[in-house]
């Protein structure tokens, strides 16, 4: 009978064997190796090598480097609370000035995200409130404008219904 130890040097060989059996450089599977290695039972368990793979393919779509930085960026934008739009974020993770990455991996990001853009419109919209001096038309002007954050016209209008203009 083989105990599993969570000893770094022990984990990250079972890691790495994992990891070489499955052929996979997924951060899914990366990801999900811990996990099936600390909670799988050591008297019934199946081996770390057999288990990742499986669980890796049932839990999330297997993505590539760029693409996990790209949600993980995206993910980190979406939790500050300033209500970005699709194109907005977009926009922030594509640009030279922001993360530049490609426009296929932005997009990969906000798909795998699937944010509540009405959500993010009340959130722009409260902030654009704080600042003061915005009437119902500038507000939903300056959601909408592609100089301001490019929320949808129907995303506009929800925001501003719900902060009350």
């Amino acid at each position: 009978m083989k105990k599993l130890v969570a000893v770094s040097g022990i984990a990250a060989i079972a890691i790495i064997g994992g990891l070489a059996a499955c052929k996979s450089s997924t951060p899914a599977a990366v990801s999900t190796a811990p996990a099936v290695l600390s909670s799988a039972p050591a008297a019934n368990s199946a081996p770390a090598a057999t288990s990742v793979p499986i669980a890796a393919s049932t839990s999330a779509p297997a993505m590539t480097i760029a693409q996990q930085q790209a949600v993980d960026a995206a993910q980190g934008y979406l939790s500050v609370g300033l209500g970005f739009s699709q194109e907005s974020l977009i926009q922030q993770l594509t640009s030279s000035a922001g993360n530049g990455f490609t426009q296929a991996d932005a997009k990969f990001a906000v798909n795998y995200l699937n944010p509540n853009w009405d959500a993010q419109a009340v959130d722009a919209a409260k902030g654009y409130l704080q600042i003061g001096g915005f009437s119902r038309s500038s507000l939903i002007q300056q959601l909408t404008s592609t100089a301001g954050n490019g929320f949808t016209e129907a995303q506009a209008e929800y925001a501003v219904s719900k902060v009350g203009l």
